[in-house]
């Protein structure tokens, strides 16, 4: 014990008599660089997220007036049909959402194949004289006289072949002849076309003539007067100052119900993005007429429209321009379709983009 003790107090004072010194820990630089990666990632994910919303929400900004970005309602029988070209809209884009039922293509016509045969099938009269020549010469060998015996010997048989043959050719060549006398008789003089290009108006904007304007099928004219031009460039001002506003009600007398629940459907999507649009100042610049024509007690017009408007998409919360200018006039090109029963007034039946 006593060996033990004096040990301890011997290096008591050794340890007590030591310096201690504070070191700065250097951490580990695989830990830290990972550390650094992390933030980094986090962050290229947030400016992600930033990125991808502006991508989603840009596109319905940029198409924020009425009706504008789709291509829908209803043009009666021709719905599942491209409009007729003009000036204004050269082409315009299918329907993609109406309520009219989609028509089943009618299958065309097969015509019936020409039966295939040589001369003889082609003139049974020469080949029923032919066959009771044969049968004649048959007819001799049989009894006795030979094959040309019935006919006179070989020199007859041969003769009256000749005879026959000169005579079926002459009388050939006689009805091919007279055949295509009466082809040419009945053909006019100039070639038709393949097919008949639908009437349209392509010189004069809507509204500036005021001759009426025939167009349509042969079974069912409709005349387009100016006083319906100017009827369908005051719906055009009328729907997107409506739709501007919010009025639905105001909607609902210048368009057909599917019309009216579409344009209902684009004012709760801004709402649920909280923000509005604004559109005034709405005016015609270019517009013709493509096609019109009356079915099943109704006319339908369709017109290519370019307008010009200023159209700007505010937040509900500050009214901070997202989208537009509340100066500067942007510039639309579309394809209206308007309808009307017998009597009635015109109002938006369907929306086409160029």
């Amino acid at each position: 014990m006593r060996f033990a003790t004096r040990s301890h107090r011997n290096a008591a004072p050794q340890i007590c008599g030591r310096r201690l010194e504070w070191r700065r820990y250097s951490p580990h630089i695989t830990v830290v660089g990972l550390a650094q990666q992390g933030a980094l990632i986090v962050k290229n994910i947030r400016w992600l997220a930033v990125i991808a919303a502006v991508i989603i929400v840009a596109p319905a900004l940029a198409e924020a007036r009425a009706g504008a970005g789709s291509s829908s309602g209803s043009r009666g029988s021709h719905t599942d049909q491209a409009p007729p070209p003009t000036q204004t809209a050269p082409t315009a884009k299918p329907v993609e959402r109406s309520t009219t039922p989609q028509q089943q293509a009618q299958k065309p016509a097969i015509p019936a194949t020409p039966q295939s045969g040589g001369f003889m099938a082609r003139n049974p009269f020469l080949s029923g004289l032919m066959g009771g020549m044969l049968g004649a010469g048959l007819f001799g060998m049989l009894f006795g006289g030979g094959f040309g015996g019935g006919l006179g010997g070989g020199a007859g048989m041969l003769g009256l072949l000749l005879q026959v043959l000169l005579i079926g050719g002459v009388a050939y060549l006689a009805v091919r002849l007279f055949r295509g006398w009466s082809a040419a008789r009945v053909q006019p003089a100039g070639s038709a076309p393949a097919y008949v290009a639908s009437p349209r108006l392509t010189e004069a904007p809507m509204a500036r003539s005021s001759e009426p304007v025939l167009v349509g099928s042969a079974s069912a004219q409709l005349a387009i007067t100016a006083g319906d031009y100017t009827t369908f460039e005051t719906l055009l001002s009328d729907i997107q100052t409506a739709y501007g506003k919010g009025d639905l009600a105001k909607l609902r007398g210048l368009a057909t119900p599917e019309m009216l629940g579409y344009f209902s459907e684009q004012l709760s999507a801004n709402a649920s993005r909280g923000v509005e649009n604004k559109v005034e100042a709405v005016k015609l610049e270019q517009g013709d007429l493509s096609e019109a024509w009356s079915e099943a007690g109704l006319d339908y017009a369709t017109v290519a429209m370019r307008f010009s408007m200023i159209d700007v998409t505010r937040t509900l919360a500050d009214g901070k321009i997202v989208d537009g200018s509340d100066h500067d006039r942007t510039e639309a090109r579309e394809v209206w379709t308007f309808l009307r029963s017998r009597g009635g007034q015109w109002i938006l039946s369907a929306i086409q983009q160029t």
